[in-house]
Order: C-alpha cells, then sequence, then structure tokens
C-alpha cells in the first residue's frame, strides 16, 4: 500500500535543514540570558524611581517645616501673662459689688469648663456710654489647638446665654492667635469676641455693640491685658 505523500518527504539520507540562531532563545521580553540582574540593581536608578524618592523628599521636608512653624509658634506664645488694669481701651475698671458678682460668675463658668493656670475676670465701664459696659473672662495655659479651645468656650457662652450666629474670624493684630466675634441673640442682641492662642484664652461681651465695633474693642483691650514672658 502506497502513501502519496511519502514522495514529499525527505529521505532519511537527505540533510535536514536546522536553523541554527547566534544566540539562545529570548523566552522573557526584554530581558536577555547575557544581561546581569545584579548589574541592573547596581545601576543608576531609573527615572521613575528618582521621582518617587523627590516627592518623598518633599513631602517630608513639608511636613518637618510645618512641625518647625508650629514648634516656634508654641514657643513664642505659650508664657502668657494676663491682668486686670484699671484703664484699658478707654474704659474703666468697675469696682462695684454687682460687677464684682458677675465677674466672680463668669470666672467660675469659665473654670468648670477649661483649665488654667491663671484665671482673670472683671467688668469694664464706658464713661460714655454706661450702658455698654464689657464683661471680660480668660485664663493662661498651653493649648496645643487654640481655635478649637476657642470655638470650645464659644458654646459654654451660648448654653448659658442662647445660640451664637454669624461668628466670624476677625484680625488678631500682633500677638497672633485666632480672634473671633459672633452675636447672641437671647433677649438684646450681644457681641461676644474671644481669642486665643498658645498661651492664653479669654472672651469678653459687648451689650450694645457691633461685631464691627467689638473686634478692634477686643484688639485694644488684648493689647492692655496680655503681655508675654
Amino acid at each position: 500500500m502506497s502513501d502519496a505523500n511519502l514522495s514529499d518527504r525527505p529521505s532519511a539520507t537527505d540533510p535536514v535543514p536546522v536553523d541554527v540562531t547566534p544566540e539562545p532563545y529570548d523566552i522573557t521580553p526584554g530581558f536577555r540570558f547575557d544581561d546581569d540582574p545584579e548589574e541592573e540593581r547596581s545601576g543608576p536608578p531609573s527615572r521613575r524611581r528618582l521621582i518617587a524618592l523627590g516627592a518623598a523628599l518633599l513631602v517630608g521636608v513639608a511636613g518637618a517645616a510645618v512641625l518647625g512653624t508650629l514648634g516656634w509658634r508654641v514657643a513664642q506664645q505659650k508664657d502668657a501673662t494676663l491682668t486686670i488694669p484699671d484703664q484699658v481701651a478707654g474704659l474703666t475698671l468697675d469696682g462695684s459689688e454687682r460687677a464684682k458678682t458677675t465677674a466672680d460668675y463668669l470666672r467660675n463658668g469659665f473654670l468648670a469648663d477649661i483649665e488654667v493656670k491663671q484665671s482673670i475676670a472683671a467688668v469694664y465701664a464706658d464713661p460714655a456710654k454706661p450702658e455698654q459696659s464689657v464683661l471680660l473672662f480668660g485664663g493662661t495655659t498651653l493649648m496645643w489647638q487654640p481655635e478649637q479651645d476657642l470655638d470650645r468656650l464659644f458654646k459654654l457662652v451660648a448654653d448659658d446665654s442662647g445660640r451664637i450666629d454669624e461668628l466670624r474670624e476677625q484680625p488678631s493684630g500682633e500677638l497672633g492667635g485666632v480672634l473671633k466675634c459672633g452675636t447672641s441673640h437671647q433677649g438684646d442682641a450681644l457681641t461676644v469676641c474671644g481669642w486665643a492662642d498658645h498661651g492664653s484664652v479669654a472672651l469678653a461681651m459687648f451689650p450694645g455693640r457691633t461685631a464691627d465695633e467689638a473686634a478692634p474693642l477686643m484688639l485694644q483691650i488684648r493689647s492692655g491685658v496680655q503681655t508675654r514672658n
């Protein structure tokens, strides 16, 4: 029985062609047998690796800068002292029994919420406008998050005198930190302003004054009662 295709096959004696390549097959894309992996790793880093390393270094430098700035600010502000002068910002300390009772009430409420090293409380009268006395209370302590502590103090006042609306940040002046003013609407409108930094926190109530009137007055009061060692 014959196979019609046998004639197409090379005979056993015919040489079979062999495809000889000058080097081994490359079985892994991008890899050659003559490549040295250790040499690859010890060579200069790739551009992608350099970019990633640079980004990590930038983040580290930025983080160190933030921590450095915070540390400098804490060191600058932490040693604060508050006093109660007889005269401040054109106002006169009210020494009446009624004023002292009011100041003690404010101080006790303040101390119930915030632990401080030193506390103050006072009522200041405006000789030109007797009905617009200013009620001031506060204290000194090391605070890492002054704005949060100030907001907490505003909430304390809101619990006693109703909600405080339109609470806005105001210029804090040369002493820095944060200063805010808002309006309490229980009964007659009452503007409440407060400041806080890494060494002190205080609030003042301004009956009969708007926030625009109270904010600059608060700055003057702060400059007169706060010093740093």
